[in-house]
């Protein structure tokens, strides 16, 4: 596993990062990643209930409950490290 994430790190930019896992995931396994990230914002951000974000994205209010539950764990922290360096960048 620890080469697995070296390998996360040597990657550049989004460029290189699309290639990456486009050549390691399925369509469908890269859709599940996205979708969660984009709940994390959604949840970060407060505004809308499990229900709004599940309608507005079509994700399971269950997978929004996962994410939530990581979001807000003591352990882990993973999404929240990742939303403080992301938070500001305008990303396509």
């Amino acid at each position: 596993m620890d080469a697995f994430y070296g390998a996360l790190l040597c990657l550049d930019n989004v460029t290189a990062a699309k290639k990456f896992m486009r050549d390691l995931c399925t369509p469908a396994e890269l859709e599940a990643m996205a979708e969660r990230w984009r709940v994390c914002r959604l949840l970060r951000d407060g505004k809308l209930s499990y229900r709004e974000i599940s309608t507005a994205t079509g994700v399971s209010t269950a997978t929004i409950c996962r994410v939530a539950r990581c979001l807000n764990a003591k352990t882990g922290g993973g999404y929240r490290a990742v939303l403080k360096k992301f938070n500001g960048r305008q990303m396509k």
